[in-house]
């Protein structure tokens, strides 16, 4: 499913956040756990966990937010994340619950 997506990874302990932007949101968070660009600052720091996402009508406004969020503060990601996923949870487990 192609649509355009402002998203956050983090690392097992959730101490280093990577904000990206995407239209297929399952294959780049499959590309972040598998380090398929591994010397990219999400393999290096083993950010793999999605734990926020938002998606928009278009690739523009996607990529606006994205850069909105990356100017913005870590606390500011932070509490994004905790209004959305407060446990913290990988999303990315949702996606594949929905596909069976």
């Amino acid at each position: 499913m192609k649509k355009p997506c402002t998203y956050i990874v983090t690392n097992t302990y959730n101490k280093v956040l990577y904000t990206g932007v995407t239209s297929e949101i399952e294959n780049r968070t499959v590309r972040h756990k598998k380090k398929h660009y591994k010397k990219s600052f999400s393999a290096q720091y083993n950010c793999n966990k999605l734990v926020f996402y938002r998606f928009f009508p278009t690739m523009l406004e996607a990529i606006a937010y994205e850069k909105k969020l990356k100017a913005g503060s870590r606390a500011k990601k932070i509490a994004l994340i905790v209004e959305m996923n407060p446990e913290w949870r990988n999303l990315f487990l949702d996606f594949r619950q929905v596909e069976g």
